[in-house]
């Protein structure tokens, strides 16, 4: 019993006495460690008989917890001082000139979107938005998706328990605007998109610029006339465009618009597909109360981080979305 006390105050009054950190740690484990001496008390005890080792047990529990409580204290205290000498020498020294402001840019993709909505809006289209959760209606039946469609399943769109989704286009905010107004139209929809797809072209969420005129004798020609247009102001040159056959829900006749892009890896130029478009179906039209035999229309739809990708040169389109400030300042 007294060599256990002799322990227990010679423990704390090393502890109390400490001045440094890992000197604490030495003594913690001296004395608490595997090897240390109140451990050493407490292997002694299976020897004894139960009766001493009742009385012994209690003694040595007793100074081991207060040692431990003596140890917590007295890192608190080496741990307080410590960051009052860190504080005191990385105070900031407000007399000294200032360092100076790094200059922000926009991203890339902002760049994009702000470029093709200004070009668009010097065609005479307006700018309209909407929710970006939607309605199965808006995201897909008003815009003659069949029940049966693949874009309606699980693995291309993000669903709620409710039955609501993330829209999987702008579209929806085309059939919002028919709805609420005669015809005729010019809008463009930009804004975010989210689809369950990841790799070096795609991203789970993404933005779209989705366009829409409904007038009277609007045809493919109307069309292709505003589009070669915006292509050729965008990228500031005259690109070759070709327009292939293609099927969608929501136009008739619809059509894949490529344009022809020197590859700059030594190889031929060739034909990158950078959207799509066609003629409202009229479907479409008859959903939103539109008369089919007065007005025709067409609609178009591209990815924006994807004529990003063109115009800057970006081979890898996860690249927008990984905030590497290396990357970014390229296009201050």
């Amino acid at each position: 019993m007294d060599k256990i006390k002799e322990i227990q105050h010679r423990a704390t009054t090393e502890v109390a006495s400490c001045q440094d950190l890992q000197r604490l740690d030495e003594l913690r484990v001296g004395y608490l460690g595997k090897k240390g001496e109140i451990t050493a008390q407490l292997k002694a005890l299976a020897a004894l008989d139960p009766e001493q080792r009742k009385a012994l047990g209690a003694a040595v529990n007793h100074a081991r917890d207060v040692l431990v409580r003596a140890l917590a204290e007295r890192k608190q205290v080496l741990e307080s001082a410590a960051l009052e000498v860190s504080l005191l020498s990385q105070k900031v020294d407000v007399t000294l000139p200032g360092r100076g402001e790094t200059r922000g840019g926009l991203h890339p993709v902002t760049r994009a979107m702000q470029r093709a909505i200004n070009i668009f809006s010097r065609l005479g289209f307006d700018v309209a938005t909407g929710p970006e959760v939607e309605q199965d209606y808006y995201n897909f039946a008003a815009l003659n998706f069949p029940e049966h469609h693949p874009a309606r399943a699980m693995h291309d769109t993000f669903y709620f328990g409710d039955g609501r989704l993330l829209r999987t286009h702008t579209s929806p905010v085309q059939i919002r605007v028919m709805e609420r107004q005669d015809p005729p139209y010019r809008i463009i929809a930009p804004g975010k998109v989210y689809r369950s797809d990841s790799d070096q072209t795609h991203t789970p969420m993404f933005h779209q610029i989705e366009g829409l005129l409904v007038g009277e004798g609007v045809s493919m020609a109307d069309l292709k006339g505003v589009l070669r247009a915006f292509v050729n102001a965008f990228f500031e040159r005259s690109l070759p465009m070709r327009f292939r056959p293609s099927y969608f829900p929501f136009t008739e006749p619809s059509a894949e618009v490529d344009i022809g892009w020197e590859r700059n890896d030594g190889s031929e130029p060739g034909w990158l597909e950078i959207l799509g478009c066609g003629m409202v179906h009229p479907n479409v039209l008859r959903a939103c109360g539109v008369d089919t035999e007065r007005y025709t229309g067409y609609a178009f739809g591209m990815g924006v981080e994807r004529i990003a990708m063109l115009r800057y040169g970006v081979t890898d389109l996860r690249q927008f979305f990984e905030n590497d400030l290396q990357f970014l300042r390229q296009f201050h």
